[in-house]
């Protein structure tokens, strides 16, 4: 079991942890659902953005993906994680190798060749939706909903 990060969202604020858990618990249950069906629907593009960042075994990406999500159980769990990188892994945008980490065996994955060129293309569609007006759409929706854009003071 990994030890919980000292600087994880989870122990900066307890105060504001429970409270953010209580807003979360009082939401009329179809908005969660949304919510839930919005992360997994960029569950496999998420996953590989994050392993291109550094190789990381599954447990980690979990963690990370969990730490990242407004719900504190079941999200994301190991049916959604272990699934998505056998099929990113399968189409060759990841590789995975074994390692021992004591008596224990964890299966690194690292970003393949494939893989990078696989989001480098993502990027550049995206960005020339943009530059294209098309996009503009997602762009608004991404920054209002997750604060991307400073607002004016």
């Amino acid at each position: 079991m990994q030890e919980e990060d000292s600087n994880s969202p989870n122990t900066l604020n307890p105060d504001k942890n429970d409270e953010f858990e209580h807003d979360v618990k009082k939401m009329p249950r179809h908005e969660r659902k949304m919510i839930r069906g919005f992360m997994r629907g960029f569950g496999k593009i998420i996953i590989l953005w994050l392993i291109s960042k550094k190789p990381q075994h599954g447990y980690e990406i979990m963690t990370q993906l969990h730490e990242a999500s407004p719900f504190s159980k079941k999200m994301p769990s190991t049916s959604m994680i272990y699934p998505v990188l056998h099929k990113l892994e399968k189409k060759g945008l990841i590789n995975g190798t074994w390692e021992h980490h004591g008596k224990r065996k964890l299966k690194y994955y690292e970003i393949t060749p494939e893989g990078k060129e696989s989001l480098d293309r993502i990027r550049k569609l995206i960005s020339q939706g943009q530059e294209l007006g098309k996009t503009n759409l997602y762009q608004d929706f991404m920054e209002d909903m997750f604060s991307l854009k400073q607002s004016p003071d």
